[in-house]
């Protein structure tokens, strides 16, 4: 029934298993692809035909994880998966990237990849398999794709790169999360977080990863041979030379003179003028002609910069190849936040605010690996305002989503331990002028926020972006990429780092892939760039600040005993919600025994802190303590005192003078100094009023008279067997004493008041 094809190679310690032919028939190309336990179904479907008018690529990726694949529920109030979480938006452009710039020039029918994971190992990440799934799907469907790519994870554990490590393993001890998609050939894309890594350990990194990748690439092209469609007939055939030549000698001219003027928004105007005069040499042709000349112009834009960088040095502003624009930054700029800054770059301007928050406002996310809580947010914002364009404003799109991720990969790596700063960071990036790079922005804004909120980074951190013209073996690295560079050129490549060593490296390619030399290169210009970006950001701030913010919750952290939680807690949590209640501070307690106290007060903090260590502290003798009468009995008073401890405080020693009643001393709620006189073996606390001085707390002199001492009392006589016959019958209470009317005495003597022991006055005569 099924006529199912498959290959398998054993990659990085585990099966990869490439099948084909039994699920998904209907779709154009279907890839079921195994890794391990992790498995990734990959369906491609693609429109026959383009629609009316089309002048762009409609590629649509989407990466989905079922709940299921891990044994889970979502959950929540929906108990189905909805819309993408950040993951799945951030791996559906993961594997977008490096599959668009390898569909032919004019080809615009619509494409679906759609990848669901379908089972989830808990050890390998789906994203990996989900890429490969995908270029599989995509080379055996028959449209125009001019792949096979691979992709990799790459880890670096002590001096050693790892192939796909573990999810839980090197990815958290190691140093480096490196993803690396590529052909054959050259790197198409590369995604990675990691800490202060050298040039060379990031480029050996991608190397490493583009020599793994061509063995899958093998088994893909293996896979084709036995499964793939008959490609699609596409018309590569360009018969626009002579529209081409009216337009350059039409408005070449005036495109050059355009990209002279330095000023985005006079540039702009200058090149709305010449598309304007080229639409009007046109006005007459039918809709599909003029849509040629508009992509027509387009190319002669990009002919017309990329020339003038790779014969004569000159970029768009005037700068050197190297050269970085002006940079302003400052720091404090907002007076009620706890951290902001105004990083300006050339055209490019970013607001960066960084906001310090208690535990429970850590980020919870649901995700195939189960529950788990992120302390460090980024989230950017891109309005239409930022580049003079009208548009749609609201929730950030995949675009907001993926800067904002690449921003926090790039900080992430320099943040304080939980111990030593136990603050939920969030920082925002409002994008209010973009002319190139504003993640990067982004990037250096948002360290300067965070020092100015006295986040102690390890050491600030500064990104750039390079761009490259190639044409054949002629090439230029860009540093410090305008907008239309980036647009016109053909590799968008961020670089963040400390003064020691890169953070985060993110690459994407527009032509067949750049080489190891051209990499080589960018990277060392990169460095050169990020030091002087650094240098400039030293201007507004050197490190981070000592203190927080006035405005911002102070937390204190105190370690108890874990034997100790129970009580603090109380039973259903009475007493932590009334600390809470009382103090005003919020209280969280783990597991290890771990307290974090939070508030602007210092004041509630205290309070607070003094409440817990009371309950968690033992008494000690001798020891004075302020305490809170809790309740009144005929012989004392209970007072509580160290928070969860309560001590007698008899009658007796309320005062040194007599003491009728508790009452006429001492009422419930009423705040007192007591010592500790004494601790029994049950753990029972006897206190002492009469020896503190109630308005100090100093102790007093103990002028009471000590009680004169009890006189002996007589010789008990011999008892007998107190079990022995009652009044001479079997349940006798002692030999001596006979019946219970006889004489009880026994050898016991006289007490003091004289008589036969025991007797009313009257009888004992």
């Amino acid at each position: 029934m099924f006529d199912t094809k498959t290959v398998s190679l054993e990659w990085g310690g585990k099966t990869l298993t490439l099948e084909t032919g039994r699920i998904a028939r209907q779709a154009d190309g279907a890839v079921l692809a195994t890794y391990g336990e992790t498995v990734v179904l990959c369906a491609v479907t693609a429109a026959k035909s383009v629609k009316e008018g089309q002048d762009f690529f409609p590629l649509t990726v989407h990466y989905q994880e079922k709940f299921s694949a891990a044994g889970r529920i979502p959950g929540g109030f929906f108990k189905r998966e909805r819309g993408a979480t950040e993951k799945e938006t951030l791996t559906s452009r993961l594997i977008d990237r490096p599959i668009r710039p390898l569909f032919p020039e004019g080809f615009y029918n619509e494409i679906n990849v759609i990848c669901q994971v379908l089972s989830f190992d808990g050890e390998t990440e789906a994203d990996i398999v989900a890429m490969i799934a995908a270029s599989a799907a995509l080379t055996i469907s028959g449209v125009p794709f001019m792949g096979p790519i691979g992709a990799a994870r790459v880890g670096f554990v002590d001096g050693e790169y790892t192939l796909n490590p573990k999810q839980d393993k090197a990815l958290i001890d190691g140093r480096l999360d490196l993803v690396v998609a590529a052909t054959q050939d050259a790197v198409m894309m590369v995604e990675s977080e990691a800490k202060e890594l050298t040039e060379e350990e990031m480029l050996g990194a991608v190397m490493f990863a583009h020599n793994e990748i061509r063995n899958v690439i093998g088994a893909i092209i293996d896979l084709a041979e036995k499964a793939a469609k008959d490609p699609w007939d596409v018309d590569t055939s360009d018969n626009t030379a002579d529209m081409k030549a009216k337009l350059k000698d039409l408005i070449g001219g005036d495109i050059a003179a355009a990209y002279k003027l330095t000023d985005k928004s006079a540039r702009s105007n200058a090149l709305n003028e010449a598309r304007a005069k080229a639409k009007a040499a046109f006005a007459e042709e039918g809709g599909q002609t003029q849509m040629v000349a508009g992509k027509l112009m387009k190319k002669l834009e990009a002919e017309i910069v990329r020339t003038a960088i790779l014969k004569d040095g000159q970029r768009i502003d005037g700068r050197k190849l190297d050269q970085v624009r002006p940079i302003e930054a400052i720091v404090g700029f907002l007076p009620r936040t706890h951290g902001s800054s105004l990083f300006t770059r050339g055209e490019t301007q970013a607001i960066c605010t960084t906001t310090l928050g208690t535990k429970d406002s850590e980020q919870m996310i649901d995700g195939l690996e189960g529950l788990s809580y992120s302390s460090f947010m980024l989230h950017y914002n891109f309005p239409p305002y930022s580049v003079g364009e009208v548009g749609r404003f609201g929730a950030p799109g995949r675009r907001e989503v993926g800067h904002g991720k690449l921003a926090w990969r790039a900080l992430n790596p320099v943040l304080p331990s939980k111990e030593d700063f136990p603050y939920t960071i969030r920082v925002l990036s409002d994008i209010t002028e973009s002319n190139g790079s504003s993640s990067m922005a982004t990037v250096c804004g948002g360290c300067l926020s965070m020092m100015d909120a006295g986040v102690p980074v390890k050491a600030p951190v500064s990104g750039i972006a390079m761009g490259l013209i190639l044409e054949g073996d002629e090439f230029a690295v860009l540093s410090d990429i305008l907008g239309d560079e980036d647009h016109l050129g053909d590799m968008d490549f961020k670089v963040a780092g400390t003064e020691a060593g890169i953070t985060t490296m993110q690459m994407d390619i527009k032509v067949a892939g750049i080489t190891q030399e051209i990499m080589a290169k960018a990277l060392e210009q990169a460095k050169a760039g990020r030091q002087h970006i650094l240098g400039e950001m030293a201007k507004a701030l050197t490190g981070a600040r000592t203190e927080v913010s006035k405005h911002a919750p102070r937390i204190e952290t105190i370690q108890i005993d874990k034997s100790k939680i129970r009580d603090v807690i109380g039973t259903g949590g009475k007493v932590i919600r009334e600390i809470v209640a009382e103090t005003g501070a919020k209280v969280d307690i783990d597991d290890e025994g771990v307290i974090k106290i939070s508030s602007s007060n210092l004041d509630e903090i205290e309070a607070a802190k003094k409440w817990i260590l009371g309950i968690v502290e033992e008494a000690e003798v001798g020891k004075i303590y302020n305490g809170k009468v809790v309740n009144i009995v005929d012989f004392g008073a209970f007072v509580n005192f160290m928070g969860g401890k309560d001590g007698l405080v008899h009658v007796s020693e309320m005062k040194n003078e007599r003491v009728e009643k508790p009452t006429d001393v001492v009422s419930e709620g009423m705040e007192v100094k007591v010592k500790v006189l004494e601790i029994d073996q049950r753990g029972k606390v006897r206190l002492s009023m009469r020896v503190v001085d109630q308005e100090t707390g100093e102790e007093l002199e103990d002028t009471r008279p000590a009680r004169e001492p009890r006189e002996p009392r007589g010789d008990r006589g011999d008892r007998g067997d107190r079990r022995g016959p009652r009044g001479g019958g079997d349940r006798g209470r002692g030999g001596d004493r006979g019946g219970r009317g006889g004489d009880r005495g026994g050898d016991r003597g006289p007490r003091e008041s004289g008589g036969p022991a025991g007797l009313p006055d009257f009888l004992k005569d």
